[in-house]
């Protein structure tokens, strides 16, 4: 009978391993987070691919050079925009997503932006090369410059990167790769953590950028230990429904730019396409004359992006009222609603109301507070609000409209798309040096101000 394998409990979270199961992770203190895996191999090989290739070595602060790190432009300007500028060379990007977002996708696209420019190494452990050559058909790849590995093995795959030497690396899914030294099965919190240290340690010592697309698990997060975002230089995360056509991606971690920036694509037949002017996207469509709709503009990053937010209030046909918010926080939501009757005798207490920002967005500004409000007493009142109105700045619980920052840009964007009229805090409007031309500018200091616009 053979021996019995010793297994470990991993924590899902951190990555801290206990001979036992506990409750709560004694690291990181989260509950019910540790798995049993198989024990790693206390073996000589392991200690040698794990441990650093030479002795350490010092450098002097003044003799580092200050220039500017290398970027390679892809072209692709959303995702340009939201790398901060490029590709850095010797930087580790995670890639993750929904299952059929446009991961696999986005990596071919960035193989046909550097046609004849860049060697590539497409490493794939989840499709045969049959089938990468399929989708690199159907998007237009070509080229010999990219060169598609099918294999698991993470050992393998970085000795390979070493002695070929390519411009860039894409890893297809780290979920996949796998250590032999390690008895965990592939995908285990012990192997995606392993595989990646191995990767990145092999990027950054041939400075060599290394993209690998990371799955998600039920709850939307990054399948793995926590500390594989850490690790990493950039993390981006792929959003929208797959029932929509449109894809949002945003920097969730970015050591080489802003993480405040998101590029929108729009997924077609040919692939991702990018979307120049994403406020005239998700306002296509909109119904003009209906009670319960309100525009407003908030800021990712550089870029003002407008909004539509809608709000239906009805009889409740229940005891207690609904409420349901999407793509807005609920609890924030919830606080308007208490600021609405408290203060303006607004009551919703039996009613349900339903909250949408159209589009998939989620917005998380407190600029679009003033659009909220308006937005559920126009549905409460059964009153439509000017369609060429836009409208944005944060709500007290006091019912005082508080200051938010670059209101210029904001304008501005509201007047390249037709708007006439724009309700803004005053201590925000005191603020401008000048008025674009074009538009109405109604500074409000508290909610009483502001409803009375609705009538």
């Amino acid at each position: 009978m053979p021996p019995k394998q010793k297994t470990v409990y991993v924590c899902n979270e951190c990555g801290f391993e206990s001979p036992k199961w506990m409750g709560q992770c004694p690291s990181c203190n989260s509950w019910n987070t540790l798995e049993e895996q198989l024990a790693v191999a206390k073996s000589k090989d392991r200690k040698s691919l794990l441990s650093s290739s030479g002795p350490v070595a010092g450098k002097s602060l003044f003799s580092i050079s200050a220039s500017d790190e290398e970027r390679y432009v892809t072209g692709i300007s959303e995702l340009d925009r939201v790398l901060g500028g490029g590709i850095v060379s010797g930087s580790v990007v995670l890639l993750s997503g929904d299952p059929g977002i446009g991961k696999s996708t986005i990596l071919l696209q960035i193989c046909k932006a550097f046609k004849d420019k860049l060697d590539i190494l497409y490493v794939s452990g989840e499709e045969s090369p049959n089938q990468i050559k399929l989708r690199a058909s159907r998007l237009g790849v070509e080229g010999e410059n990219v060169t598609v590995v099918s294999d698991t093995n993470t050992l393998s795959v970085c000795e390979y990167i070493k002695s070929s030497k390519p411009d860039l690396v894409m890893i297809d899914s780290i979920q996949t790769m796998q250590i032999e030294e390690i008895s965990s099965s592939a995908g285990s919190l012990v192997q995606v953590r392993e595989s990646t240290n191995m990767l990145l340690r092999t990027g950054k010592g041939l400075n060599i950028p290394v993209f690998i697309v990371g799955h998600v698990n039920k709850g939307g997060d990054i399948a793995g230990p926590k500390v594989l975002e850490h690790i990493v230089d950039t993390v981006l995360y792929f959003e929208g429904e797959r029932n929509q056509s449109y894809r949002i991606l945003r920097a969730i971690k970015n050591r080489f730019g802003s993480t405040n920036e998101i590029g929108v694509f729009e997924m077609t037949d040919k692939g991702l396409q990018v979307v120049e002017n994403p406020s005239a996207m998700l306002l296509s469509g909109r119904v003009s004359n209906v009670s319960g709709g309100c525009i407003t503009c908030v800021m990712e990053g550089t870029r003002p992006i407008l909004s539509e937010i809608q709000c239906l209030v009805t009889t409740t046909g229940f005891g207690n009222p609904r409420r349901m918010a999407n793509g807005y926080d609920f609890n924030r939501f919830n606080m308007l609603l208490a600021v609405l009757e408290k203060r303006q005798g607004l009551y919703f207490s039996n009613l349900d109301t339903y909250l949408n920002v159209v589009g998939g967005m989620h917005l998380d500004e407190p600029a679009a507070d003033l659009a909220v409000c308006l937005s559920l007493v126009s549905g409460l009142r059964d009153i439509p609000i000017d369609d060429n109105l836009i409208a944005f700045g944060e709500v007290g619980l006091s019912g005082e409209i508080r200051n938010v920052p670059r209101i210029l840009p904001r304008i501005k964007e509201a007047v390249g798309l037709g708007f006439t009229k724009c309700v803004l805090p005053y201590s925000s409007y005191k603020t401008l040096t000048s008025t674009p031309k074009g538009i109405e500018l109604i500074p409000v200091r508290n909610l009483k101000e502001a409803v009375g616009i609705i009538r």
